[in-house]
């Protein structure tokens, strides 16, 4: 069994007109909100093995926050391929993951992290900004995820 936890950064900052998409900052309810669900998920003991983001400061800054309020001591991997990507290129990420990583972060942007977790387990929900979606996929390899029947154990959002 592989867990996957399925993150839509944290809330961002629209508030500087001039900003390329990739630099916008998290605001104050982002700054917020990333390091109390990290907090969340240690208090359940749900520590990710590795943690992998998008470049995108937005999801970065999320990741980061995550990974101290879990104290992973391992620094967050990022992927610049997670950055206006597919659902596709996301379940090729995940076919990649190293097989002795049980529990994957994955921290990225939406649509596609809504479409994953809809792909993965067929639920019908809507991830709303630093919400984390743990998705069960019953397989030994993250290789056979992707033709797996996911398993929603849990949808936690800040204001939940």
């Amino acid at each position: 069994m592989k867990t996957l936890l399925i993150v839509r950064h944290a809330k961002s900052d629209w508030g500087n007109a001039g900003l390329a998409d990739h630099d916008r900052p998290l605001n104050d309810r982002g700054r917020r909100d990333a390091p109390h669900m990290g907090r969340r998920l240690a208090e359940r003991g749900t520590v990710p093995d590795v943690i992998r983001s998008s470049t995108a400061l937005r999801a970065r800054t999320t990741a980061e926050a995550f990974a101290d309020a879990l104290g992973v001591e391992a620094s967050v991997e990022l992927d610049e391929t997670m950055y206006a990507t597919s659902v596709a290129h996301l379940l090729e990420i995940i076919a990649g993951l190293d097989g002795a990583a049980h529990t994957v972060m994955l921290v990225g942007h939406n649509p596609e992290s809504t479409a994953l977790v809809r792909r993965l387990t067929g639920a019908e929900v809507e991830l709303p900004t630093c919400a984390v979606a743990e998705v069960r996929v019953p397989v030994t390899r993250w290789a056979d995820a992707s033709g797996a029947a996911g398993e929603l154990v849990r949808l936690d959002t800040p204001k939940g």
